[in-house]
């Protein structure tokens, strides 16, 4: 099972400005658990999302030589792809995505079409600079909006990304409205269906129904969860109520218990769960 700890997710909703240097230890802390994939910021507006403002003083302060992990930021649009493709710490470009027309306007003042033409661009930038793009689709498991939403919508853009070349998306549930049935339909059809595509699992949850949600998606072939620490975050750019991200204990506790090897050094997690703890019960 790889894992995909995002502080990113966690962070990004927090009014009160979390200090960079707390925030630049807290990620080095992260970097040594062995995680698979750090979402650790974005290149988006500082005005929409203040909390991500300092991202590039964040990657100055970070260690990469001791960690097999990888960095992921997420873009926009071209402008932010352009300030992320100058640092070569970093080696995923997250884009996102979703079938919602109106969730895409909310969260990146876009649509369908324009975000297929910004992708085009940031797939053509990210060869060039040897970065691959991770894809997340949001509201693949249910429409909240009055859009439209079935599985055939779902694969239709699925159907896009993959003819695009994309070859990792990971499949949001940005408020936390998926059911267990959902999601094993979901990712039974879609692991199915697009063998070369390694599909990830983005959640959001209350915590009462995390492990049938993810014993759902692993059961349907699913090998890639995002996760953060203390389960904090939720996406402000919705309309809703902010709903957690999965907890990373959570993920490691099923892992244990269906007996899947991780990777994980309990020391360095530890102290990322200590900072953590720092951060969010001082910043709200």
């Amino acid at each position: 099972m790889k894992i995909v700890e995002c502080p990113r997710d966690a962070m990004q909703g927090i009014k009160k400005f979390i200090p960079t240097e707390l925030k630049t230890k807290y990620i080095n802390t992260l970097l040594r658990v062995g995680f698979d994939i750090i979402d650790f910021g974005s290149f988006v507006s500082k005005s929409a999302m203040p909390q991500m403002k300092d991202i590039e003083e964040i990657l100055d302060g970070l260690y990469m030589s001791d960690t097999d992990t990888k960095l992921l930021a997420i873009v926009g649009n071209l402008r932010g792809t352009e300030n992320l493709i100058k640092h070569n710490e970093i080696s995923y470009i997250g884009f996102p995505f979703s079938i919602s027309e109106t969730f895409l306007k909310l969260n990146i003042n876009s649509n369908t079409q324009k975000s297929i033409e910004r992708l085009s661009t940031i797939i053509d930038k990210s060869i060039n600079y040897d970065k691959k793009v991770l894809v997340y689709l949001s509201m693949g498991f249910g429409n909240p909006y009055e859009d439209e939403w079935n599985i055939d919508i779902l694969l239709d853009h699925i159907d896009i990304l993959v003819d695009m070349g994309i070859e990792e998306i990971s499949i949001a549930d940005t408020i936390g409205i998926a059911t267990p049935e959902i999601i094993t339909n979901v990712f039974t059809k879609t692991i199915e269906e697009y063998p070369s595509v390694e599909f990830g699992f983005h959640l959001h949850t209350i915590e009462n129904q995390w492990y049938n949600k993810i014993e759902s998606a692993y059961n349907a072939g699913v090998k890639k969860i995002d996760s953060a620490i203390g389960g904090h975050g939720g996406c402000p750019m919705t309309g809703y109520e902010l709903v957690d991200n999965i907890r990373t204990k959570n993920i490691i506790d099923f892992c244990f218990d269906k007996d899947i090897n991780l990777n994980i050094n309990k020391e360095w997690l530890d102290k990322s769960i200590e900072i953590s703890n720092k951060i969010f019960n001082n910043y709200k």
